[in-house]
């Protein structure tokens, strides 16, 4: 499979940057945006080697001036995205909704729900303008974005709109995109850890399931559009 261009969000840590790692490995050309310039420094430094096109953003999705910012500075590098990994997120700490903070509510749904929305809206007439007839969106959703769970409606009220975001979206792309919402399943990553506390350690690694993320991604077509995908 020859090189591809994959733009990835929340690539500081967790899925994210294993993700950036396993696909750099491959021969793909990553951008990556993160809040965290020393996320951004460290992963930077780490595939120094690998390609020296790797493109990393200082960006903050849940703005959707910062993501404006973020597609210029793209589209003046080059280096128009083959593929799409809306993978930023967060959860909101285990508790009722009725007890979870205004602020803490918000935050989920800033992040996972209108920084997906503000990567859709600045990323989607780039790739058509680029002529990319066959770019690939995937949007991170959630085992808790098709059932419910205690203590984290927050966060599943996000991954239930992204299910629906998607498939809204797919009815909306020209003909030969695709753009799925993918369940990575459940791995040992900070998030896992702030729900499941040290059972979270009895599941894989993200190094581990980035092996089978890659691939699948990689081999998604525009024949998946619409689809709701699991790892």
């Amino acid at each position: 499979m020859k090189g591809r261009t994959v733009l990835i969000t929340g690539v500081g840590k967790g899925l994210g940057r294993a993700l950036a790692l396993e696909l750099a490995s491959r021969g793909h050309t990553i951008i990556g945006c993160s809040r965290s310039q020393d996320n951004l420094t460290s992963l930077q430094s780490q595939l120094s080697s690998s390609n020296e096109n790797h493109l990393f953003i200082n960006a903050d999705v849940r703005s959707n001036e910062s993501v404006q910012d973020m597609a210029r500075v793209v589209m003046e590098k080059n280096l128009v995205p083959d593929i799409i990994v809306n993978n930023a997120g967060t959860i909101n700490k285990n508790n009722k909704i009725w007890e979870v903070p205004v602020e803490e509510f918000e935050a989920v749904m800033d992040t996972n729900v209108k920084g997906t929305a503000n990567v859709l809206r600045h990323f989607i007439p780039v790739l058509i303008n680029a002529k990319k007839v066959e770019g690939i969106i995937v949007n991170m959703s959630s085992g808790w974005g098709r059932s419910g769970a205690a203590l984290v409606a927050p966060y599943c009220a996000s991954k239930w709109a992204i299910e629906g975001l998607t498939k809204s979206v797919a009815k909306e792309l020209p003909q030969g995109m695709a753009v799925v919402a993918l369940n990575p399943g459940v791995i040992h990553t900070d998030m896992l850890s702030s729900c499941f506390g040290a059972s979270a350690s009895l599941y894989q690694p993200p190094h581990s399931w980035a092996l089978k993320a890659a691939t699948l991604i990689l081999n998604l077509t525009p024949s998946d559009n619409g689809a709701s995908l699991t790892v």
